[in-house]
C-alpha cells in the first residue's frame, strides 16, 4: 500500500475535502479535522496540517496540490484519461487521443477542458464533435470482465493496462508513435511499468503528470470522450434493468443498491458494480 503524506493549509485541507463530495466519512482520529474513505485511497487531514494519503490512488490523489510547473504545449500530442474508477455502479472507460497543432484553436473555442469539470449534458454536446475529427482510442471495461479480471490485478495494475492497449491501438491508426504522449498520473511511472512486466508489447516515452487533464488537450479530450462512453454505457445499464443507477460511491449509492438487489437479486451485481467496493459488503450485510 502507497503512502504519501503533504502538508497543507487550513484552506487548502478544506478545499481538499470539498473535492470529495460524495466521499464515505470514515471515524475521524484524534487531532484530525476528517478522515475520507474513497475507492483507491484513505485521505487523513490532521490539525497540525500533515495531511496522509494510503491506497493505490494515493500518489494521484496527493497530486492535487503538489506545486506544478508551467507546461509547454507541444504538438502533434496524444493524451489518454480514465473514467469510472470511483464509481460503484458502471463501467471503467479509458481514452487516447490524438490532437495537432491544427486542431488547438478549434478546441479551445470549444472551450475543451478536464470532464470532471464539465456537466454531463454539456459532455453529451461535445464529445461526438471530438469523436468525428480527432483520431482515439476508446476502451470499455464491463463490470462483469472488472470483476473477473480484479481477481487477479489490482484497479491500478487494470487501469495501466487498459492506457497501455489504447495507445497500442491509437498508434496503431496514426502508423506511428507521438512524440509527445502524456497520461493523467495514477501511480508513480515506475510501479506504471512494474504493472506492465507480462506485456507483450509496452508504449514507452510517456511523461507522467497530476492533473495532466488540465494542461494537455490531449488528455482532456480523451477525458471527455471517456466520459461520455461512460454515460452511454450507464444509459445503456439503466434500460436494460429498468432501473436509475447513481453515480459515485457514497452512502446514497448503497442504498439505491439495496433496491436494485431487492429487484435483480445479489448476483446481479457482478453484471453492473465493481464487487471489491466496500460499498457490496454495506450492501449485502447490513
Amino acid at each position: 500500500m502507497e503512502t504519501y503524506t503533504s502538508k497543507l493549509s487550513y484552506q487548502e485541507i478544506q478545499e481538499l475535502k470539498a473535492r470529495y463530495p460524495k466521499a464515505e466519512q470514515a471515524k475521524t482520529p484524534p487531532y484530525a479535522y476528517y478522515q475520507i474513505r474513497l475507492s483507491d485511497c484513505v485521505i487523513t487531514a490532521y490539525q497540525s496540517g500533515k495531511v496522509v494519503f494510503q491506497g493505490e490512488g494515493a500518489a494521484h490523489h496527493a497530486g492535487v496540490f503538489q506545486p506544478q510547473q508551467p507546461t509547454a504545449a507541444h504538438y502533434p500530442q496524444a493524451g489518454s484519461d480514465e473514467v469510472g474508477t470511483g464509481d460503484y455502479f458502471g463501467p471503467i472507460c479509458v481514452c487516447a487521443a490524438y490532437v495537432t497543432k491544427e486542431d488547438e484553436t478549434w478546441l479551445r473555442e470549444l472551450h475543451i477542458q478536464d470532464s470532471k469539470q464539465i456537466r454531463d449534458e454539456q459532455i453529451r454536446q461535445l464529445a461526438p464533435q471530438l469523436l468525428s475529427r480527432l483520431p482515439h482510442s476508446l476502451l470499455i471495461l464491463s463490470d462483469e470482465k472488472y470483476n473477473e479480471v480484479h481477481e487477479h490485478f489490482n484497479m491500478n495494475a487494470i487501469k495501466a493496462q487498459l492506457h497501455n492497449q489504447a495507445y497500442l491501438h491509437l498508434i496503431k491508426k496514426l502508423h506511428h508513435q507521438p512524440q509527445h504522449i502524456y497520461l493523467d498520473q495514477f501511480t508513480p511511472e515506475h510501479l506504471y511499468y512494474r504493472y506492465l512486466h507480462h506485456e507483450p508489447q509496452i508504449v514507452k516515452g510517456i511523461h507522467f503528470e497530476t492533473k495532466a487533464e488540465n494542461k494537455y488537450l490531449a488528455v482532456a479530450c480523451g477525458s471527455i470522450i471517456a466520459r461520455y462512453a461512460f454515460l452511454q454505457k450507464m444509459d445503456d445499464l439503466s434500460a436494460q434493468y429498468q432501473f436509475e443507477f447513481p453515480k459515485g460511491a457514497g452512502k446514497g449509492v448503497d442504498e439505491q443498491a439495496k433496491i436494485f438487489v431487492s429487484l435483480h437479486g445479489a448476483a446481479a451485481l457482478s453484471m453492473v458494480a465493481k464487487l471489491h467496493f466496500a460499498n457490496t459488503q454495506r450492501i449485502l450485510t447490513q
